[in-house]
């Protein structure tokens, strides 16, 4: 009897045990505290100098011209090269508040940081997707503030990447 009441009695806290561990690994996935990503931030500046602009009806903004662009990138202080951009922009809005929705790739020693989103005109600050990377960037995420900067302005442009730690 006593034997019986082991078994039943273990069942049973096996039992619960397989009910509570779903049930603690969803509290610790949800969302009640933010989590911390201290991550890396890299800053260095664009000089935009090869940027080349293919219209479907030139002088006309239009939907769909394309925006290439391999240019130099320099390190924060912009006093030396240290690596380049190579991308592309598709104009998603023509008229008003213009806007490119843009794909590029700033090769870094190291490795490559890869970014996807908006970039305006105007030179309006944005936040750009970090979509991934190689090298020591390998499964990069986190985000990218691009600013508008130089002379004229938009000539250069600051890339500052908030990488998730």
């Amino acid at each position: 009897m006593a034997r019986k009441r082991t078994i039943v009695t273990a069942g049973i806290a096996a039992l619960c045990a397989l009910a509570i561990v779903p049930v603690m690994a969803w509290a610790s996935t949800g969302s009640q505290t933010p989590k911390s990503h201290h991550g890396k931030v890299i800053h260095v500046v664009e000089h935009a100098v090869t940027d080349t602009v293919q219209m479907f009806h030139p002088p006309a903004n239009s939907l769909g011209d394309d925006l290439g662009f391999h240019n130099p990138v320099f390190n924060a202080a912009d006093t030396h090269q240290i690596a380049t951009d190579n991308g592309y922009c598709v104009r998603t809005v023509a008229t008003g508040k213009t806007e490119w929705e843009c794909t590029w790739t700033t090769l870094l020693a190291g490795g490559h940081i890869t970014v996807e989103g908006p970039f305006f005109d105007d030179g309006t600050n944005t936040s750009l997707a970090i979509t991934g990377g190689t090298g020591k960037y390998n499964g990069a995420s986190g985000w990218m503030l691009l600013h508008a900067r130089g002379n004229p302005v938009g000539s250069e442009f600051d890339f500052v990447f908030h990488l998730k730690g």
